[in-house]
Protein backbone atom coordinates (compact mmCIF):
# COMPACT_ATOMS: atom_id res chain seq x y z
CA UNK A 1 0.00 0.00 0.00
CA UNK A 2 1.22 3.74 -0.91
CA UNK A 3 2.54 6.30 1.99
CA UNK A 4 -0.15 8.41 1.54
CA UNK A 5 2.56 11.14 2.59
CA UNK A 6 4.58 9.76 0.00
CA UNK A 7 5.98 12.81 -2.31
CA UNK A 8 4.72 15.74 -0.08
CA UNK A 9 6.95 18.12 1.40
CA UNK A 10 7.77 18.47 5.21
CA UNK A 11 5.72 21.79 6.49
CA UNK A 12 1.90 21.32 5.90
CA UNK A 13 0.54 24.84 5.02
CA UNK A 14 3.78 26.38 3.51
CA UNK A 15 3.74 27.35 0.34
CA UNK A 16 6.60 25.53 -1.91
CA UNK A 17 7.46 26.34 -5.51
CA UNK A 18 4.46 24.56 -7.71
CA UNK A 19 7.54 23.08 -10.29
CA UNK A 20 10.29 22.10 -7.96
CA UNK A 21 10.34 21.72 -3.80
CA UNK A 22 11.76 25.00 -2.46
CA UNK A 23 9.41 26.66 0.28
CA UNK A 24 8.59 30.31 0.96
CA UNK A 25 10.96 30.04 3.84
CA UNK A 26 13.90 30.35 1.67
CA UNK A 27 15.96 33.41 1.97
CA UNK A 28 14.90 36.07 -0.64
CA UNK A 29 12.67 33.67 -2.91
CA UNK A 30 10.21 35.10 -4.97
CA UNK A 31 7.34 33.68 -6.51
CA UNK A 32 5.35 34.33 -10.03
CA UNK A 33 1.48 35.08 -10.09
CA UNK A 34 1.42 31.44 -11.37
CA UNK A 35 3.65 30.08 -7.93
CA UNK A 36 7.05 29.64 -9.94
CA UNK A 37 9.73 30.48 -7.86
CA UNK A 38 12.79 32.74 -9.18
CA UNK A 39 14.99 29.97 -9.68
CA UNK A 40 13.13 27.93 -11.97
CA UNK A 41 12.45 30.98 -14.44
CA UNK A 42 15.91 31.98 -14.34
CA UNK A 43 16.88 28.02 -15.21
CA UNK A 44 14.06 28.45 -18.31
CA UNK A 45 15.48 31.96 -19.17
CA UNK A 46 19.00 30.25 -19.20
CA UNK A 47 18.06 28.00 -21.75
CA UNK A 48 17.48 31.34 -24.37
CA UNK A 49 20.82 33.10 -23.78
CA UNK A 50 22.88 33.47 -26.66
CA UNK A 51 26.09 31.90 -24.82
CA UNK A 52 27.75 32.31 -27.94
CA UNK A 53 27.88 36.19 -27.65
CA UNK A 54 28.57 36.15 -23.92
CA UNK A 55 31.45 34.36 -24.43
CA UNK A 56 32.91 36.48 -26.78
CA UNK A 57 32.57 39.48 -23.80
CA UNK A 58 33.82 37.61 -21.42
CA UNK A 59 37.00 36.94 -23.66
CA UNK A 60 37.09 40.65 -24.16
CA UNK A 61 36.79 41.37 -20.70
CA UNK A 62 40.15 38.80 -19.79
CA UNK A 63 41.45 40.38 -22.46
CA UNK A 64 41.13 43.91 -21.16
CA UNK A 65 42.53 42.50 -17.94
CA UNK A 66 45.54 41.14 -19.54
CA UNK A 67 46.75 44.35 -21.06
CA UNK A 68 46.39 46.36 -17.96
CA UNK A 69 48.09 43.84 -15.74
CA UNK A 70 51.53 44.41 -17.68
CA UNK A 71 53.73 42.21 -15.61
CA UNK A 72 51.26 41.84 -12.64
CA UNK A 73 48.31 39.07 -11.93
CA UNK A 74 45.92 38.80 -14.55
CA UNK A 75 43.18 38.71 -11.39
CA UNK A 76 42.72 37.46 -8.40
CA UNK A 77 40.52 33.97 -8.23
CA UNK A 78 39.36 32.50 -4.57
CA UNK A 79 40.01 28.98 -4.22
CA UNK A 80 38.93 26.77 -1.86
CA UNK A 81 39.46 23.41 -3.59
CA UNK A 82 36.28 22.48 -3.90
CA UNK A 83 34.72 22.00 -7.38
CA UNK A 84 33.78 25.30 -8.81
CA UNK A 85 36.71 26.78 -7.95
CA UNK A 86 39.16 24.19 -9.16
CA UNK A 87 36.95 24.50 -12.53
CA UNK A 88 37.10 28.38 -12.68
CA UNK A 89 41.42 27.42 -12.50
CA UNK A 90 40.53 25.37 -15.81
CA UNK A 91 38.35 27.86 -17.86
CA UNK A 92 40.71 30.80 -16.87
CA UNK A 93 44.36 29.12 -17.29
CA UNK A 94 43.46 26.41 -19.51
CA UNK A 95 41.04 28.28 -21.66
CA UNK A 96 41.94 31.99 -21.60
CA UNK A 97 45.77 31.54 -20.78
CA UNK A 98 45.29 33.90 -17.99
CA UNK A 99 47.88 34.27 -15.19
CA UNK A 100 45.34 34.16 -11.77
CA UNK A 101 46.82 35.17 -8.50
CA UNK A 102 44.60 32.20 -6.67
CA UNK A 103 44.02 32.86 -2.71
CA UNK A 104 42.37 31.05 -0.05
CA UNK A 105 40.94 32.04 3.52
CA UNK A 106 40.98 28.56 5.27
CA UNK A 107 37.58 27.87 7.24
CA UNK A 108 40.19 25.77 9.28
CA UNK A 109 37.78 22.44 8.73
CA UNK A 110 39.38 21.35 5.98
CA UNK A 111 38.23 17.34 5.30
CA UNK A 112 41.27 14.94 4.29
CA UNK A 113 39.48 15.24 0.83
CA UNK A 114 39.10 18.85 0.32
CA UNK A 115 43.17 19.36 1.29
CA UNK A 116 43.81 17.04 -1.26
CA UNK A 117 41.87 19.05 -3.70
CA UNK A 118 43.17 21.96 -2.46
CA UNK A 119 46.95 20.70 -3.34
CA UNK A 120 46.08 18.97 -6.77
CA UNK A 121 44.56 22.15 -8.16
CA UNK A 122 47.83 24.13 -7.32
CA UNK A 123 50.25 21.85 -8.46
CA UNK A 124 48.16 20.62 -11.70
CA UNK A 125 47.25 24.67 -12.31
CA UNK A 126 50.69 25.73 -11.45
CA UNK A 127 49.12 28.71 -9.81
CA UNK A 128 50.74 30.96 -7.44
CA UNK A 129 48.60 30.98 -4.26
CA UNK A 130 47.91 32.76 -0.93
CA UNK A 131 46.32 31.65 2.15
CA UNK A 132 45.26 33.15 4.87
CA UNK A 133 44.43 30.44 8.44
CA UNK A 134 42.69 31.76 11.15
CA UNK A 135 43.86 30.01 14.57
CA UNK A 136 42.05 27.16 15.29
CA UNK A 137 40.83 28.83 19.05
CA UNK A 138 39.03 31.68 17.06
CA UNK A 139 37.59 29.57 14.89
CA UNK A 140 35.86 27.82 17.37
CA UNK A 141 34.95 31.00 19.58
CA UNK A 142 33.58 32.62 16.45
CA UNK A 143 31.50 28.95 15.55
CA UNK A 144 29.35 29.51 18.66
CA UNK A 145 29.46 33.41 18.54
CA UNK A 146 27.93 32.89 14.93
CA UNK A 147 25.03 30.61 15.84
CA UNK A 148 23.96 32.89 18.45
CA UNK A 149 24.45 36.13 15.81
CA UNK A 150 22.79 34.73 12.34
CA UNK A 151 21.74 30.61 12.87
CA UNK A 152 24.62 28.66 11.48
CA UNK A 153 27.45 27.71 12.46
CA UNK A 154 29.95 29.55 9.59
CA UNK A 155 29.98 33.18 9.61
CA UNK A 156 34.36 33.23 9.85
CA UNK A 157 33.73 31.38 6.46
CA UNK A 158 31.10 33.28 4.91
CA UNK A 159 33.05 36.44 6.38
CA UNK A 160 37.00 35.45 5.50
CA UNK A 161 36.30 33.92 1.92
CA UNK A 162 34.15 37.74 1.09
CA UNK A 163 36.90 39.58 2.78
CA UNK A 164 40.41 37.63 2.22
CA UNK A 165 40.26 38.06 -1.99
CA UNK A 166 39.28 41.36 -1.77
CA UNK A 167 41.83 42.43 0.59
CA UNK A 168 44.33 40.48 -1.54
CA UNK A 169 43.24 42.43 -4.49
CA UNK A 170 43.91 45.37 -3.29
CA UNK A 171 46.67 45.02 -1.28
CA UNK A 172 48.56 43.71 -4.56
CA UNK A 173 46.86 46.42 -6.83
CA UNK A 174 45.07 43.39 -9.08
CA UNK A 175 41.34 44.78 -10.17
CA UNK A 176 39.71 42.00 -11.57
CA UNK A 177 38.39 39.38 -8.75
CA UNK A 178 36.81 36.32 -10.98
CA UNK A 179 33.80 34.06 -9.02
CA UNK A 180 31.92 31.06 -10.42
CA UNK A 181 28.23 30.17 -10.23
CA UNK A 182 26.50 33.38 -10.95
CA UNK A 183 23.63 34.91 -8.60
CA UNK A 184 21.12 34.15 -11.08
CA UNK A 185 21.80 29.99 -11.41
CA UNK A 186 20.06 28.49 -8.93
CA UNK A 187 19.98 30.87 -5.35
CA UNK A 188 16.53 32.36 -6.26
CA UNK A 189 17.67 35.81 -5.14
CA UNK A 190 18.14 36.89 -9.26
CA UNK A 191 17.23 35.83 -12.15
CA UNK A 192 18.84 36.14 -15.58
CA UNK A 193 16.14 38.27 -17.03
CA UNK A 194 16.00 40.23 -14.10
CA UNK A 195 19.72 40.61 -12.00
CA UNK A 196 17.91 42.61 -9.50
CA UNK A 197 21.00 41.73 -7.33
CA UNK A 198 24.10 44.40 -7.77
CA UNK A 199 27.00 42.24 -7.49
CA UNK A 200 29.31 45.19 -5.40
CA UNK A 201 31.16 45.70 -2.30
CA UNK A 202 28.05 45.92 -0.07
CA UNK A 203 26.47 42.53 -1.70
CA UNK A 204 28.36 40.12 0.23
CA UNK A 205 27.37 41.80 3.88
CA UNK A 206 23.51 42.04 2.12
CA UNK A 207 24.07 38.27 1.05
CA UNK A 208 26.32 36.48 2.34
CA UNK A 209 28.10 37.66 5.65
CA UNK A 210 24.55 38.97 7.53
CA UNK A 211 26.33 40.46 10.29
CA UNK A 212 29.39 43.13 9.92
CA UNK A 213 32.88 41.98 11.94
CA UNK A 214 31.62 45.12 14.27
CA UNK A 215 29.04 43.26 15.52
CA UNK A 216 30.65 40.00 16.38
CA UNK A 217 33.19 42.09 19.12
CA UNK A 218 32.32 41.24 21.82
CA UNK A 219 33.04 38.73 25.12
CA UNK A 220 35.36 35.95 23.89
CA UNK A 221 36.19 37.81 20.68
CA UNK A 222 38.26 41.00 20.25
CA UNK A 223 38.48 43.97 17.79
CA UNK A 224 41.94 42.45 16.87
CA UNK A 225 40.48 39.13 16.43
CA UNK A 226 38.36 40.43 13.52
CA UNK A 227 40.93 42.31 11.52
CA UNK A 228 41.12 39.62 9.05
CA UNK A 229 37.51 39.58 8.57
CA UNK A 230 36.48 43.18 7.75
CA UNK A 231 36.08 44.41 4.07
CA UNK A 232 38.29 46.77 1.79
CA UNK A 233 37.03 50.73 2.37
CA UNK A 234 35.08 51.75 -0.46
CA UNK A 235 38.05 54.24 -1.47
CA UNK A 236 40.61 51.62 -1.61
CA UNK A 237 37.86 49.65 -3.32
CA UNK A 238 37.63 52.54 -5.54
CA UNK A 239 41.54 53.40 -6.17
CA UNK A 240 42.19 50.01 -7.54
CA UNK A 241 39.20 50.11 -9.46
CA UNK A 242 37.99 46.27 -8.70
CA UNK A 243 35.70 44.72 -10.49
CA UNK A 244 33.46 41.73 -9.49
CA UNK A 245 32.60 38.95 -11.75
CA UNK A 246 30.79 35.63 -12.45
CA UNK A 247 32.20 33.03 -15.36
CA UNK A 248 28.81 31.29 -14.58
CA UNK A 249 27.27 35.10 -16.38
CA UNK A 250 29.38 34.43 -19.77
CA UNK A 251 29.62 30.72 -19.84
CA UNK A 252 26.74 28.20 -19.74
CA UNK A 253 26.94 26.55 -16.13
CA UNK A 254 26.49 23.21 -15.16
CA UNK A 255 28.35 22.55 -11.50
CA UNK A 256 27.42 18.47 -11.92
CA UNK A 257 28.83 18.05 -15.40
CA UNK A 258 31.75 20.68 -14.75
CA UNK A 259 32.52 18.26 -11.91
CA UNK A 260 32.36 14.90 -14.09
CA UNK A 261 34.92 16.73 -16.06
CA UNK A 262 37.28 17.56 -13.39
CA UNK A 263 37.42 14.19 -11.61
CA UNK A 264 37.93 12.68 -15.03
CA UNK A 265 40.79 15.42 -16.36
CA UNK A 266 42.41 16.37 -13.32
CA UNK A 267 41.59 13.49 -10.06
CA UNK A 268 39.38 16.05 -7.95
CA UNK A 269 38.01 13.60 -5.28
CA UNK A 270 34.06 13.28 -4.42
CA UNK A 271 33.26 12.53 -1.06
CA UNK A 272 30.49 11.68 1.41
CA UNK A 273 28.60 15.15 2.68
CA UNK A 274 26.64 15.02 5.57
CA UNK A 275 22.95 16.17 4.61
CA UNK A 276 23.10 15.10 0.93
CA UNK A 277 22.53 12.64 -1.80
CA UNK A 278 25.74 13.94 -3.72
CA UNK A 279 29.14 13.93 -2.80
CA UNK A 280 30.33 17.27 -4.07
CA UNK A 281 28.84 20.13 -2.82
CA UNK A 282 31.52 21.48 -0.36
CA UNK A 283 33.61 18.38 -0.09
CA UNK A 284 36.65 20.62 1.32
CA UNK A 285 35.02 20.91 4.82
CA UNK A 286 33.63 18.59 7.56
CA UNK A 287 31.24 21.09 8.60
CA UNK A 288 28.68 21.62 5.81
CA UNK A 289 26.32 18.86 7.71
CA UNK A 290 26.14 21.61 10.53
CA UNK A 291 25.68 24.06 8.12
CA UNK A 292 22.68 22.37 6.47
CA UNK A 293 21.16 21.02 9.64
CA UNK A 294 20.56 24.70 11.34
CA UNK A 295 18.90 26.22 7.74
CA UNK A 296 16.94 23.15 8.15
CA UNK A 297 16.06 23.56 11.43
CA UNK A 298 15.26 27.40 10.88
CA UNK A 299 13.95 27.46 7.33
CA UNK A 300 12.55 24.03 7.19
CA UNK A 301 14.68 22.59 4.55
CA UNK A 302 18.23 21.60 3.96
CA UNK A 303 20.60 21.03 1.01
CA UNK A 304 19.41 17.99 -0.51
CA UNK A 305 15.77 20.39 -1.10
CA UNK A 306 18.61 22.55 -2.42
CA UNK A 307 20.02 19.75 -4.83
CA UNK A 308 16.65 17.79 -5.39
CA UNK A 309 15.63 21.01 -6.46
CA UNK A 310 17.81 21.14 -9.17
CA UNK A 311 17.51 18.31 -10.50
CA UNK A 312 13.79 18.31 -10.67
CA UNK A 313 14.09 21.70 -13.01
CA UNK A 314 16.73 19.48 -15.04
CA UNK A 315 14.03 16.68 -15.13
CA UNK A 316 16.28 14.23 -13.59
CA UNK A 317 14.02 13.73 -10.70
CA UNK A 318 10.27 14.20 -10.72
CA UNK A 319 8.77 16.61 -7.86
CA UNK A 320 7.86 13.83 -5.44
CA UNK A 321 11.21 12.12 -5.67
CA UNK A 322 12.69 15.57 -5.17
CA UNK A 323 10.36 15.79 -1.66
CA UNK A 324 11.29 12.25 -0.60
CA UNK A 325 14.90 12.72 -0.96
CA UNK A 326 14.69 15.84 1.09
CA UNK A 327 13.03 14.17 4.17
CA UNK A 328 15.54 11.21 3.88
CA UNK A 329 18.33 13.93 4.24
CA UNK A 330 17.48 17.30 5.48
CA UNK A 331 15.97 15.67 8.99
CA UNK A 332 19.17 13.53 9.76
CA UNK A 333 21.39 14.74 12.82
CA UNK A 334 24.52 15.47 11.50
CA UNK A 335 27.83 13.97 12.88
CA UNK A 336 28.99 16.87 13.12
CA UNK A 337 27.23 18.13 15.70
CA UNK A 338 29.13 16.43 18.79
CA UNK A 339 31.91 18.39 16.79
CA UNK A 340 30.54 21.44 17.35
CA UNK A 341 29.58 21.22 20.60
CA UNK A 342 33.23 19.48 21.49
CA UNK A 343 34.26 23.04 20.27
CA UNK A 344 31.77 25.35 21.67
CA UNK A 345 30.84 23.70 24.74
CA UNK A 346 27.58 23.75 24.23
CA UNK A 347 25.25 20.80 25.48
CA UNK A 348 22.37 19.37 23.17
CA UNK A 349 19.71 20.98 24.62
CA UNK A 350 21.39 24.63 24.66
CA UNK A 351 22.07 23.58 20.53
CA UNK A 352 18.62 23.05 19.91
CA UNK A 353 16.91 25.69 22.46
CA UNK A 354 19.00 28.62 20.36
CA UNK A 355 17.86 26.74 16.86
CA UNK A 356 14.46 27.17 17.93
CA UNK A 357 14.23 30.79 18.69
CA UNK A 358 16.38 31.03 15.98
CA UNK A 359 12.87 29.64 13.43
CA UNK A 360 11.32 31.51 11.20
CA UNK A 361 8.10 32.75 12.94
CA UNK A 362 5.98 31.55 10.19
CA UNK A 363 6.82 27.92 11.05
CA UNK A 364 7.59 27.79 14.80
CA UNK A 365 4.17 26.34 14.94
CA UNK A 366 5.49 23.81 13.12
CA UNK A 367 7.42 20.16 14.59
CA UNK A 368 10.03 19.58 12.56
CA UNK A 369 11.39 15.71 12.73
CA UNK A 370 14.62 15.07 13.30
CA UNK A 371 15.78 11.45 13.08
CA UNK A 372 19.24 9.86 13.95
CA UNK A 373 22.14 9.28 11.68
CA UNK A 374 22.18 5.11 11.56
CA UNK A 375 26.10 5.08 9.33
CA UNK A 376 29.09 6.60 10.28
CA UNK A 377 30.42 9.45 7.88
CA UNK A 378 32.88 7.90 5.77
CA UNK A 379 35.18 10.78 6.27
CA UNK A 380 36.39 11.47 10.00
CA UNK A 381 34.51 14.33 10.86
CA UNK A 382 38.05 16.40 12.43
CA UNK A 383 40.14 18.91 10.67
CA UNK A 384 42.28 17.42 8.43
CA UNK A 385 45.49 19.16 9.90
CA UNK A 386 44.28 17.75 13.43
CA UNK A 387 44.48 14.90 12.10
CA UNK A 388 48.09 14.87 11.13
CA UNK A 389 48.95 15.73 14.23
CA UNK A 390 47.55 12.86 15.99
CA UNK A 391 48.46 10.57 13.94
CA UNK A 392 52.12 12.13 14.41
CA UNK A 393 51.70 11.71 18.09
CA UNK A 394 50.31 8.63 18.11
CA UNK A 395 53.47 7.38 16.24
CA UNK A 396 55.75 8.77 18.16
CA UNK A 397 54.24 6.97 21.49
CA UNK A 398 54.37 3.66 19.55
CA UNK A 399 57.80 4.80 18.77
CA UNK A 400 58.92 5.66 22.43
CA UNK A 401 57.40 2.41 23.62
CA UNK A 402 58.41 0.15 21.76
CA UNK A 403 62.33 2.14 22.75
CA UNK A 404 61.19 1.00 25.73
CA UNK A 405 61.30 -2.45 25.74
Amino acid sequence: MKDPNYGKPTMEGVQYCIRCCIPATQEGVKFDEMGICQACQSSEQKIHINWVEKEKELRRIFQEAKDKAGSNYDCIVGISGGKDSTFQLHVLTKVYGMKPLAVTHSHNWFSETGWYNLMNSLEKFNVDHIMFTPNRDLVNRLAKKSLEGIGDTCWHCHAGGSAFPLQVAVKFNIPLVVYGESIAEASGRSSYKNPLMKFDLDYFERVSIKKNPKDMIGGTVTEKDMKPFFLPTLEEFQRVGVTLMHLGDYIFWDDERQMEFIRDHYGWRETEIEGTYKGYKSAECIMPGMHDFTNYLKRGYGRSTYQASVDVRNGLLSREEGFELSKKFDQEIPESLEYYLKITGMTHEEFYELMKKKRLDEIKHIELPVVQKTRKNKERILPYPEQLVEREEQRRKAEQSKNEK
